[in-house]
Parts: C-alpha cells; sequence; structure tokens
C-alpha cells in the first residue's frame, strides 16, 4: 500500500510541476475608424491684389458656333473664370464660377470696374455679367501686368493670369 502511495504521491507531484495552459489569445483589435480631415479652408488674400498668389490653372481658347471662348482653370477641371464672344448678340460675356448674385469687380494693373453679376442659370453655377466689346476694361484686362482680379460677392477672390487668351475672344467680338 505503501507503494501505491508513493507512485500516487509521484504521478501528483509531477502533474503538479506541469505550467497551467496558456490563457486564451485575445480578440484582434479592431482597428480605429478612419477620420476624414476636412482640407483647411481656403484663406481669404490679403494686401494689394497685385501680391496675391495667381490661381491654379491656365487659360485655354477655343471657337465654336457662337463665337469664341477662353476659359481659366485647373487642368481636367471645370473653368474657374471665362470670357466667351458671342458673336450674333456682338457681346462678351465674363463669368466666375460660382452661386449667387451681386457684383464682380475686374482689376487690372491700370483700372478698376464694377459690373452687376447675375447666375447663368445652367447645370454648373457661374455668375456672369455682360461687356460691350469696346469696353476700355477688355484693353485694361489684355495689357495688365501679368495679372487680372476678380472680385464678385460671396465669392473668394481670385488673381488670374493675363494672357494672349483673353484679348484673341475680345478681337473676335471687335471683328
Amino acid at each position: 500500500m505503501r507503494t501505491r502511495f508513493l507512485i500516487l504521491a509521484s504521478v501528483l507531484g509531477v502533474s503538479a510541476c506541469v505550467s497551467p495552459p496558456p490563457p486564451p489569445l485575445p480578440a484582434p483589435a479592431t482597428p480605429p475608424p478612419s477620420v476624414t480631415v476636412a482640407p483647411p479652408p481656403p484663406v481669404r488674400p490679403t494686401g494689394d491684389w497685385t501680391d496675391w498668389p495667381l490661381a491654379t490653372g491656365d487659360w485655354v481658347y477655343r471657337q465654336d458656333d457662337r463665337g469664341s471662348i477662353a476659359l481659366f482653370g485647373p487642368s481636367g477641371a471645370d473653368a474657374l473664370v471665362t470670357l466667351r464672344c458671342d458673336k450674333a448678340r456682338q457681346r462678351i460675356y465674363f463669368s466666375r464660377a460660382g452661386s449667387g448674385s451681386g457684383s464682380i469687380v475686374i482689376r487690372s494693373s491700370s483700372t478698376m470696374k464694377e459690373f452687376a453679376g447675375a447666375p447663368t442659370g445652367g447645370a454648373l453655377p457661374y455668375i456672369a455679367t455682360e461687356i460691350m466689346p469696346r469696353d476700355a476694361i477688355l484693353d485694361a484686362m489684355i495689357f495688365s501686368r501679368g495679372r487680372i482680379a476678380v472680385e464678385v460677392t460671396g465669392q473668394m477672390p481670385l488673381a488670374i493670369p493675363s494672357w494672349a487668351e483673353i484679348g484673341r475672344v475680345v478681337e473676335d467680338c471687335r471683328a
């Protein structure tokens, strides 16, 4: 009996030395929800308009059945500014992307002129004004020293380059 007791005690002693089973693995951590951070709102330019940074984009000139058009904006995106010659009406339409109504101020290195702006009513929102082809502001835009400023009520002001496309549209309407 003593032998049995010793065998049983040995087996129990050895089994007591075995480590307990490992704890179950924790469930995988769920990744934190992705947070979309909105870009900071654009900063309204301050100081003299001739020091404002130029808006990103290029001018593009096109002709169509109505006349000609110069479009300014980033490549592959809707135009920020358009200048259209409507040959049938002998008018130039200047428009800025955006909604609302109010005044449109065009500044060149030699002059500034304010126009009444109105929504165009198209699929994309633009505010436009009508300019007579011989209006002096058009010549001022053509010969401005490198840039033009466009300010529309309720919109961020823009400084855009004064390129040859402006003159092409104006000359198309004057011909």
